[in-house]
C-alpha cells in the first residue's frame, strides 16, 4: 500500500511541474504540497487501514474545499 502513495506523489509531483511551468503557481504549491504529504506518508510503515482511513479523509478535505471553492469563491468569466 505504501508503494500506492509513492504513485500518488509521482503524479502529484507531475501535474505540479506542468502547473508550474504553465504559470499557475498557487495551484503548482498545492500540488508540490499533496507530493510532499504523500511521499512521507509512504515511509511511515502504516497498516493498510490506516492507509485507507487516511486516504478517505484526504478525499473528504478535498471535496470539501473544491466545493466551498467552486460554491463560494470562482466566479465564471472572471480573470
Amino acid at each position: 500500500m505504501e508503494r500506492m502513495y509513492r504513485v500518488l506523489g509521482f503524479w502529484t509531483a507531475i501535474i505540479a511541474i506542468m502547473a508550474f511551468l504553465g504559470d499557475l503557481k498557487p495551484m503548482a504549491l498545492i500540488f508540490f504540497a499533496q507530493t510532499a504529504f504523500f511521499v512521507f506518508l509512504s515511509y511511515l510503515k502504516l497498516s493498510e487501514r490506516m492507509y485507507i482511513y487516511v486516504f478517505g479523509a484526504y478525499l473528504t478535505v478535498f471535496f470539501a474545499g473544491f466545493t466551498y471553492y467552486t460554491t463560494f469563491v470562482f466566479q465564471p468569466g472572471v480573470h
